[in-house]
């Protein structure tokens, strides 16, 4: 891994992403890959927690919305699917690790392998370089971009999901445990989208609601013509800053599209919005990156 310039930073700041290739080793991404599988395989999920993961609005407010088990994932390892993947009853009809979306929401914490790379020094030391003063973890995720079936991720911001008090404190950390190709799924950004704010924010909705969520505003329609693909080799990182516009779509490919990813915030002089999906436990307060 090389050591990030300033240059660099200075272009992050002004496209609001930045790929930095061979950040992580392969041997560090066989053993995510390795530890995911483990977990895989002890996995036991209640049918009536077989919630299938989607980006589309209604969906999601359906999927996840009527869902503690979404809403209460922010301190436990917990599982979600892809669509089509469940009969009626709940019962996998394709291989219970070929149907799998992803795997959320505290990965960081509950799991020594996960731990380990997140509070990684080099990652330490890319958040003192971009200038944190008391970053804290808030959430990861392991993400399968399952080939054939990996479901789209539409036009989004990060800060929809994950909003502070001002904007702008929220860091997205993304790995490729795989190469991510235009084939299989890569991300696909806006540069310089992350300077207007947020249109829409996914809320907690108040209590007695259908859903446990709702969606406040609406995503403004954005133009294809606008996005560029990021194509990444297995091992390099994108930092995502939390207003920048991206996507992917859907994994048409044989092959899959692994990837850890992990938002960051910065504390200092920073307010984590009370209607946020993800709320800080007295189990799990916001672990500092810093170690």
């Amino acid at each position: 891994m090389t050591s990030v310039t300033q240059q660099q930073i200075q272009q992050f700041h002004k496209d609001g992403f930045l790929v930095l290739e061979r950040f992580f080793s392969i041997e560090e991404c066989d053993s995510m890959r390795k530890q995911i599988q483990r977990i895989i395989e002890e996995m036991e999920v209640p049918p009536h927690c077989r919630v299938q993961f989607s980006t589309k609005e209604e969906e999601q407010l359906q999927a996840q919305g009527s869902s503690d088990y979404f809403l209460t994932s922010g301190d436990k390892i917990r599982f979600f699917f892809e669509k089509g993947v469940l009969d009626e009853k709940g019962n996998f009809l394709i291989p219970k690790e070929k149907s799998i979306s992803k795997i959320g929401h505290a990965l960081h914490a509950n799991d020594p392998v996960f731990k380990q790379i997140t509070h990684s020094s080099k990652v330490q030391e890319l958040g003192r370089k971009l200038g944190l003063v008391r970053p804290v973890v808030v959430q990861s995720m392991y993400i399968f971009k399952q080939p054939g079936i990996g479901g789209e991720v539409t036009p989004h911001q990060d800060a929809t999901f994950l909003h502070t008090e001002p904007l702008g404190r929220v860091l997205g950390f993304w790995i490729a445990l795989e190469d991510a190709t235009q084939e299989n799924g890569c991300l696909w950004f806006i540069p310089g989208s992350h300077t207007n704010g947020i249109t829409r924010r996914m809320v907690r909705a108040a209590s007695g609601a259908s859903t446990c969520v709702e969606f406040v505003g609406s995503e403004k329609d954005y133009d294809d013509n606008q996005f560029i693909p990021l194509p990444i080799s297995k091992g390099g990182l994108i930092l995502i800053h939390g207003e920048v516009v991206h996507k992917s779509e859907l994994n048409s490919s044989e092959s899959s599209r692994h990837a850890f990813t992990f938002h960051v915030m910065e504390a200092k002089d920073t307010t984590w919005s009370k209607e946020n999906w993800l709320q800080p436990t007295p189990e799990l307060p916001f672990p500092s990156l810093y170690t």
